[in-house]
């Protein structure tokens, strides 16, 4: 799994986090229109980052544990939560989502942000769904999202993000055809000083065949997996590989 650096950090919680604040409100409706839904409030939030998805269901009285490998990521999640991690709500723990356990049993888990794509190969995303699958409460959610074949075509590109503060640089490059879509993210932030701090990121999306990726969580246990769009995850689609972004569904 990738983990993500101190200045990456930075610019993830000033820029990356309107992602979580679409997604999160939308799978709160799902899950708590389910049976369990209606009276677990306990979230595992599987590459939590810098916590914003974390904060938005703390604020509505969930018992959540972030993890992340990035020990950077979770001192912004932790800093963003702070009051929750005082009162006892809220934990963040750096781990691997490839392999990772815990004490607790959650009756929803989710992974967003194509986070899962940031894997090194199916074996690990296999890991993860073990992991997962031994966390998860029976009757439990996992919720996920990844990046397409289609929707990686979008790396193929270079963009520039320019303002007084940040400037960010990411050129993407993926081929449609191989199995890593790869970017590398440079740029300068402004310290309180004035001064201006550099960063560099490399990053690569592993392409997951979706239905090898059903095919992983049926053979593992779950009772119901589908594909769905954020704007409904409700309503199975019938081909997520047509998507840019797919979420998954699975029910314990």
């Amino acid at each position: 799994m990738q983990a993500y650096s101190r200045g990456f950090a930075r610019i993830y919680n000033l820029k990356w986090i309107n992602f979580a604040a679409q997604v999160a409100p939308r799978i709160q409706k799902f899950y708590e229109h389910t049976h369990i839904g209606q009276s677990n409030r306990s979230l595992l939030d599987v590459c939590c980052g810098t916590g914003q998805l974390a904060v938005y269901f703390l604020e509505r009285d969930y018992r959540v544990i972030g993890l992340d490998l990035s020990e950077h990521m979770l001192r912004y999640a932790c800093e963003n939560a702070a009051r929750f991690v005082e009162g006892g709500r809220a934990k963040f723990v750096q781990a691997d989502a490839a392999d990772f356990s815990l004490d607790g049993r959650f009756g929803l888990v989710v992974s967003t942000f194509d986070a899962l794509n940031h894997l090194p190969d199916e074996r690990a995303l296999k890991g993860c769904f073990q992991s997962v699958f031994r966390v998860l409460e029976p009757d439990g959610y996992f919720i996920f999202d990844l990046n397409t074949r289609v929707g990686l075509m979008r790396w193929n590109s270079i963009n520039v993000d320019e303002s007084p503060e940040i400037t960010i640089i990411n050129r993407g490059i993926y081929d449609g055809q191989g199995s890593r879509a790869f970017a590398r993210i440079t740029g300068f932030i402004r310290n309180p000083d004035g001064l201006y701090e550099r960063f560099e990121e490399n990053a690569f999306n592993t392409v997951f065949d979706m239905d090898a990726v059903r095919r992983l969580l049926l053979d593992m246990g779950w009772c119901d997996v589908y594909f769905a769009r954020a704007q409904d995850l409700s309503e199975p689609i019938a081909e997520p590989e047509a998507e840019g972004r797919a979420f998954i569904v699975a029910r314990k």
